[in-house]
């Protein structure tokens, strides 16, 4: 995978996970104050698509992810 797929997939994995800790059915509810962070991977993914600038994806070539095109 290269770093942009694996990106996509953490926020992916962040945002269905938070979601499940802070909607009051799930089983693994924990307290609302979880959807803090969905908003912060969403505004990540945003702020992202714009200025072409990633933390994770700079962590992810560091490590020796290959960059995605």
């Amino acid at each position: 995978m290269t770093s942009w797929q694996l990106v996509r997939l953490f926020a992916g994995i962040f945002i269905l996970l938070s979601l499940a800790l802070a909607i009051p059915g799930s089983p693994l509810f924990v307290s609302t104050w979880w959807l803090a962070f969905t908003a912060f991977v969403g505004a990540n993914l945003l702020q992202s698509s714009l200025t072409r600038w990633c933390p994770l994806e700079i962590i992810l070539r560091k490590l020796g992810v290959r960059s995605g095109c």
